[in-house]
């Protein structure tokens, strides 16, 4: 039975890449189209080859007709688990990116690989050079790498606006669109939602994967970011100025002076790592950067993102309309 499916996998695979490679993309498949649940628009998944020559996935949808079609890319968290994170994403957090298809936009669910602690971020650029006739690099790709292939990749579809696409991505996602834009200018515009990026702003370095576990997210792994108090104004600010304080600020704002990305930065109230996402804002604003801020008060890290509920319905609640009506309303300003 086991051979079955991997000849049926292979079959699949080679009859995708006949028929991707008619249709003007570049590098990458289409492997697997399928409906949606409750709605009209179905998800198209397309398998796109990474610097290293490897497969990243994504589920894209789009508006009826031909296009060309401005497209949102969305993300969370850092990494991997592939085409079934995908899958489950595209199936069950819809809703966010029904809003977006409403209004005109294409969309997309993508994965990259998981994020690593070492290298660190910000150090030898991606290099390669032929070795028997194949590429030998200086170290392996990372995340924000293989995003920035996927971005390459959407923008050759015959029915997308290579000029118009864009990126939301939530937690270490947001901080990747700080990465991305810091190093590459082929974004229209781009949201960060509640961005971890302590390390793109050269917060220290942390010593060990086992201190992120145990210090910041708990014996069992998981984060405490739903159940933080809020913070009031003067917490806030003590908390921020603390974070300025702990910040290697020499190379933060030369990383922070390559962007060129309008960016709309996304915080909340009740979010332990509120003053890490003030600050990513406050050093952009400094270095005259387009961007942009608004704080929401929600329970739920990453709650841009509507889960379906046990019956299988979304029931968006108030802060979660109006984040993502702000959200079409920043894309529409750069990419309508």
């Amino acid at each position: 039975m086991k051979d079955i499916h991997k000849l049926i996998l292979s079959v699949s695979l080679l009859f995708a890449l006949i028929v991707s490679s008619g249709a003007g993309a570049q590098d990458g498949l289409i492997y697997h189209t399928e409906g949606i649940a409750g709605s009209d628009i179905p998800v198209t998944y397309h398998l796109i080859s990474t610097d290293d020559g490897l497969l990243t996935p994504i589920g894209l949808r789009k508006p009826e007709g031909n296009g060309p079609f401005p497209i949102v890319l969305f993300s969370s968290g850092n990494g991997g688990e592939g085409y079934q994170y995908v899958k489950d994403y595209s199936h069950n957090r819809g809703w966010t990116l029904e809003q977006f298809l409403a209004a005109g936009y294409a969309v997309a669910w993508l994965r990259y690989r998981s994020e690593v602690e070492n290298p660190v971020y910000g150090g030898e650029s991606l290099l390669a050079q032929p070795w028997s006739g194949r590429p030998v690099f200086n170290r392996a790709p990372l995340e924000y790498e293989d995003a920035i292939r996927i971005i390459d990749y959407v923008g050759s579809l015959p029915y997308i606006d290579p000029n118009r696409v864009g990126w939301m991505g939530v937690s270490h996602a947001g901080e990747m669109l700080m990465k991305i834009t810091s190093i590459y200018d082929g974004l229209a515009a781009g949201i960060a939602s509640e961005p971890a990026s302590a390390g793109f702003m050269a917060r220290g370095q942390v010593s060990s994967l086992s201190e992120i576990s145990s210090e910041e997210y708990g014996e069992d792994g998981m984060s405490s970011l739903e159940t933080s108090d809020s913070y009031n104004d003067e917490s806030l600010q003590l908390a921020v100025q603390a974070t300025h304080e702990a910040i290697d600020r020499e190379v933060a704002m030369a990383r922070i002076g390559h962007i060129d990305t309008p960016i709309f930065v996304q915080g909340r109230s009740r979010d332990h790592n509120q003053p890490v996402f003030r600050v990513n804002y406050e050093l952009l604003s400094e270095a005259g950067k387009n961007v942009e801020w608004k704080s929401y008060d929600h329970d739920v890290h990453g709650f841009v993102y509507v889960w379906r509920d046990s019956d299988g319905d979304y029931a968006p609640d108030e802060v979660q309309r109006e984040a993502i009506s702000d959200s079409i309303e920043f894309f529409d300003r750069y990419m309508k």
